[in-house]
């Protein structure tokens, strides 16, 4: 029986881990984690607060990068204050620009860029610097 997920793993460019720990560890604040020693320089590892849960980076080919995919992992925070405050920082970094800025994110207090409806609770979208789409809800 599945109880839970244990990592999700995103690609990102090949030479990009400075990004990576950039964005998912400042921007995103999620904690870094060691990764085996053989694959130190090809992968990235992140632990979602105390969930036991992770994301983890890797190197993609140039076709894993469809800019329009709508494949993503969705992202809980706590309360409406958080994740405020988290768009808030993924809209900064987008508006800062550099290598690990936001290829794309949602403006705060503007219509987000999922689909609308009852069923759908607040939340946010944003996209990597590699173009990965992110979603963060309540």
């Amino acid at each position: 029986m599945i109880t839970g997920i244990h990592h999700v793993n995103l690609v990102v460019p090949p030479g990009t881990l400075a990004q990576a720990n950039e964005f998912y560890g400042g921007t995103l604040g999620l904690t870094p984690r060691a990764v085996p020693q053989l694959q130190r320089e090809t992968l990235a590892w992140f632990d979602i607060g105390s969930s036991g849960q992770q994301v983890h980076i890797a190197f993609g080919k140039a076709e894993d990068f469809a800019w329009a995919s709508s494949r993503h992992p969705c992202f809980k925070v706590g309360g409406q204050e958080e994740l405020q405050a988290l768009q808030e920082r993924v809209w900064g970094h987008f508006e800062k620009g550099g290598e690990s800025a936001p290829k794309a994110a949602d403006k705060p207090g503007e219509k987000n860029s999922g689909a609308e409806g009852v069923e759908y609770p607040t939340r946010f979208f944003a996209r990597d610097y590699a173009g990965n789409r992110l979603e963060f809800t309540l």
